[in-house]
């Protein structure tokens, strides 16, 4: 009966350690081919990619398709198209290292994208090391504008460099405006304050109390109305100057009814639209686009709500009806929250 019970635990530890072998064999197989074969799993993750990319360059090219049908519209012409004037000449950086024109939209993320084009140029191995003052340096920064180059080379370049520019929802870019210029000033550039402000509170604003008009500073409701008045505005800008360019329409700016753009960034999608800028214009292995901290360029219709809070209808009207034209242009929905 022993020698029955010892046979039966020897076989019952041989059955263990064969399952034991087993289970440690099967496991280095599984490590072994792992390794042995990435392409398996690279080949698999990059058709997953594949899709993906080709669904938003999708999306890009609809936003071109648009621009260009929107500026066929007749009754919008007036809002969508002007000539290319030095000033949108002015707008528009180059890179003739890697044939890139960049124009320049104020208050959507332009401080980054001359960035990277600074650290195409070779001085700064990589944004992040580019001086803020710098970058608004025009005549240190090492970016000609276009307009610096002759009408002959003005027009090869228009014709074969790689173009783009950002935009963002009309209505908070002009609060991004507003706050930047007339509340922070976070580069002190005292002219707002003090030049600008007071004259536009001067025609705008409806009740004041003599000189507290101007002390008061301005108002968002006093800014809207300035903007809205397509006439009288016209006639402040010429003695604004150049400084109109933080709330100057799109197509002031760009002329995209008259320029061939090549990609059409929205800064509400920024970070998958920089990766494509910097793979469609051949640079993605040269610099990265600056972090983006998150919800930064999420659009917040709380806020735009607040700002709009209190304004008269028929001046948000006003408004719309002179920036219309960006709106249909880059695809953002008529604000009706505000309008009805």
């Amino acid at each position: 009966m022993r020698l029955h019970w010892c046979i039966f635990s020897a076989c019952a530890w041989l059955l263990l350690l064969f399952a034991l072998i087993d289970r440690f064999l099967s496991l280095r197989y599984a490590r072994e081919t792992e390794v042995k074969t990435p392409g398996r799993t690279q080949s698999f993750n990059q058709s997953s990619a594949a899709p993906a990319l080709a669904e938003w360059e999708a999306v890009l090219e609809k936003r071109i398709q648009l621009l260009s049908t929107v500026c066929k519209n007749s009754r919008l012409r007036s809002l969508t198209h002007v000539p290319i004037s030095k000033f949108v000449l002015d707008r528009i950086f180059v890179s003739d290292k890697h044939n890139i024109l960049f124009c320049q939209t104020p208050k959507v993320g332009n401080t980054q994208w001359k960035k990277v084009l600074i650290a195409l140029n070779g001085k700064f191995s990589n944004v992040e090391e580019i001086p803020e003052k710098l970058v608004h340096r025009h005549g240190k920064n090492g970016l000609p504008r276009l307009s610096s180059f002759k009408p002959q080379g003005i027009t090869l370049r228009l014709n074969t460099y790689f173009k783009f520019f950002i935009v963002r929802d009309p209505f908070e870019r002009l609060i991004s405006a507003f706050k930047d210029k007339f509340i922070t000033n976070p580069r002190f550039e005292p002219w707002y304050k003090h030049d600008i402000a007071p004259a536009i509170i001067r025609k705008y604003r409806k009740s004041h109390r003599g000189g507290d008009r101007v002390a008061s500073g301005l108002h968002f409701e006093d800014f809207v109305r300035y903007l809205g008045d397509a006439e009288g505005r016209c006639r402040m800008d010429r003695q604004f100057g150049e400084h109109i360019i933080h709330w100057a329409t799109y197509a002031e700016l760009c002329a995209p009814c008259d320029i061939r753009y090549d990609v059409i960034g929205h800064h509400e999608t920024l970070e998958r639209d920089a990766a494509h800028i910097l793979r469609r214009a051949g640079i993605e292995q040269l610099v990265s686009y600056p972090a983006i901290p998150p919800g930064i360029t999420r659009y917040n219709k709380t806020k735009v709500e607040r700002y709009f809070s209190g304004i008269s209808k028929r001046d948000i009207r006003r408004l719309y009806e002179c920036y219309q034209g960006d709106f249909h242009l880059f695809g953002y929905p008529t604000p009706d929250f505000l309008l009805n």
